[in-house]
């Protein structure tokens, strides 16, 4: 027999729409994150027990700062630019545990917040109408409100949301019915040069400032950071977290972001404090916390139903074939699979610039015995150091199906290696011992010491041919004159041939251009890139290359070509370049040839 609702059950009032939402996540009918989560049963859990730590829940209050957006703002960009403001569904919590829950003295309960999403989610605006509504729409005489970022640019982003929802309709009002013009607001500045929001009734204001910018005195009422992760020190965030602190009544920091990757540190660093709080491993009342990731289960790739846990605004004001069209780019692109899953789905990658899927450039990884590869057609890329630098020796090995297998042998002078550890922090002396670096005597690396490399070589396997960098070109061919190893260059398939080894020049950056005579570096990271996505090439697993691929970075110019810089890096990548360019030579030749392209 089905039991009877009581009628206690049957009166109850539905509930307000901040903690509906809340139960509406935790009972799954809304898809979220484990992250959000345990933001929802947070705020369940604290009506039940948040009063016997003198936390008290408003619905009013949270429904006032609810309704203040669509009675006061409209959209000002997108498919629904002129529509009222109202919030979407994670906003909507937001504000409403932002503004509804309070203490026993009648303050607002949250001094924090920290909002963490895919792109796109509209951060930005929600935070530029909660400074409207704190700067002129709270009370508050003589509130100050600050947007802060990395950079002034960045801060401005968030400031101009806010300039154009002051010079937005106002939704069921007249035509050109704005905050400006009915004169609540005085904007400094014109279009795009505005610079200050004056509420001049309450004496209070809202301006954008960089990372490194100061003020007199301030006396925020609120302090919004945006893109928390593009932050390089925690300095500011400290400095307007200090100030926050001492002011008296509520104030509120508010910090939006991306999620960081691990080497964004001050980003990491605060995103783990949070989810500590939201997890309850950390006790603290006074933060709010929203992290909206997909799951570590989810395979985000193959699986557009776990998109919304990252990006709540999919599918309402976000489209979901902008995301259809950034994962099909990262299937096919190595290097962009990366920043999609952190960008798009909030997986905290290695690096915010790593050039190439992690998981992908792992299982690439594996034995290659040079031994077994005689007999197979083989070429080198040659990446020397200026002086004490790594230098790189790269061997390409093509199977008779057409699979590439590579190694790649280091150089590095012994003297002052124990210095050049800590500048690089790379456990040079280890690797020497292991014999996975070669320690040369001296305090630079004699080119002898690589041809006699290269020599040995030539002389086991079945060479076809070296890439070189022009710079190293003449060093090298002396070395080799010294040692009586002869070396011709490469000119074009036209042009004679010489005798013993031959070299191919590589152009390394932006000035280099691909032709009959040389390679180019945005050809070659392209065919390495397609060899890893297809599973066409093995790399012997060596701690020193999966270091240089750690701090490979891709820079892209004007048309699009992608290559490796050395000064973007976050520390050496020679080895990367040697593979790179070694690879470049094998793949501009037929698979399992006869003779070589360049050979022809």
């Amino acid at each position: 027999m089905p039991r009877q609702r009581t009628a206690t059950s049957a009166s109850a009032p539905p509930p307000d729409p901040t903690t509906a939402w809340a139960q509406d996540v935790v009972s799954g009918k809304i898809i979220a994150g484990e992250l959000v989560r345990f933001a929802a049963e947070r705020h369940l859990r604290d009506l039940r027990d948040g009063p016997s730590r003198g936390l008290v829940w408003r619905p009013d209050l949270a429904d006032r700062a609810i309704g203040f957006f669509p009675a006061v703002f409209t959209i000002t960009a997108g498919a629904k630019a002129g529509q009222p403001f109202d919030l979407l569904p994670w906003h909507l919590f937001t504000v409403g545990s932002l503004f509804g829950w309070r203490r026993t003295d009648g303050l607002r309960r949250y001094r924090t917040a920290w909002l963490e999403t895919g792109k796109g989610q509209a951060k930005s605006p929600l935070m530029a109408g909660v400074g409207i509504l704190m700067m002129g729409y709270s009370g508050i005489e003589r509130s100050e409100v600050y947007a802060i970022a990395g950079s002034k640019d960045q801060a401005n982003v968030l400031f101009k949301d806010a300039v154009a929802m002051c010079r937005g309709q106002i939704p069921g009002e007249e035509p050109g019915d704005t905050l400006e013009a009915r004169g609540e607001v005085v904007i400094r500045g014109t279009g795009d040069m505005a610079w200050k929001i004056e509420h001049q009734e309450s004496q209070s204001k809202f301006q954008a400032l960089a990372d490194g910018d100061s003020v007199s005195g301030p006396r925020p009422s609120a302090v919004l950071g945006d893109e928390i992760h593009e932050f390089k020190s925690a300095e500011a965030i400290e400095l307007w977290s200090a100030a926050i602190t001492k002011m008296p009544g509520d104030p509120l920091m508010m910090l939006g972001t991306n999620t960081p990757a691990a080497d964004q540190l001050v980003g990491t660093e605060y995103s783990e404090l949070y989810q500590n709080v939201v997890k309850g491993h950390f006790k603290d009342d006074t933060s709010f916390v929203f992290i909206a990731r997909t799951d570590p289960s989810d395979d985000p790739f193959e699986d557009e139903s776990c998109w919304v846990k990252s990006l709540p605004a999919l599918g309402i004001t976000y489209p979901i074939d902008n995301v259809r069209n950034e994962v099909a780019k990262a299937r096919g692109l190595a290097s962009k699979a990366l920043s999609v899953k952190r960008l798009f789905f909030g997986v905290p990658v290695g690096s915010s610039e790593y050039w190439i899927d992690e998981d992908l450039w792992d299982s690439t990884l594996g034995e290659v015995d040079e031994d077994e590869m005689q007999g197979m057609p083989c070429w080198l890329g040659l990446d020397p150091s200026q002086r004490n630098d790594l230098t790189a020796l790269a061997k390409v090995w093509r199977g008779a199906t057409g699979h590439l297998y590579a190694r790649i042998s280091y150089w590095k002078p012994r003297e002052g290696m124990a210095d050049a550890e800590a500048k690089d922090k790379a456990p040079y002396l280890q690797w020497s011992e292991e014999k996975l670096l070669n320690a040369v005597p001296g305090r630079t690396i004699g080119m002898s010491f690589v041809v006699a490399e290269v020599e040995r070589t030539v002389a086991e396997q079945r060479v076809e041919a070296m890439a070189f960098d022009l710079a190293h070109f003449q060093t090298f061919r002396d070395a080799a004159s010294e040692a009586g190893f002869a070396t011709w260059e490469f000119q074009g398939p036209k042009e004679p041939e010489g005798s013993g080894l031959k070299m191919i020049r590589h152009a390394q950056g932006q000035r280099g251009l691909h032709s009959e005579k040389q390679l180019w570096m945005p050809r070659s990271v392209q065919a390495l890139e397609d060899l890893i996505l297809a599973k066409g090439i093995t790399i012997h697993d060596s701690a020193v290359t999966r270091w240089c691929s750690g701090n490979a970075t891709l820079v892209l110019d004007g048309q699009g070509n992608r290559f490796f810089d050395k000064k973007r890096s976050r520390g050496r990548i020679d080895g990367m370049v040697a593979l790179a360019m070694a690879v470049g030579a094998a793949s501009s030749v037929a698979p399992a040839p006869a003779r070589s392209f360049w050979q022809a």
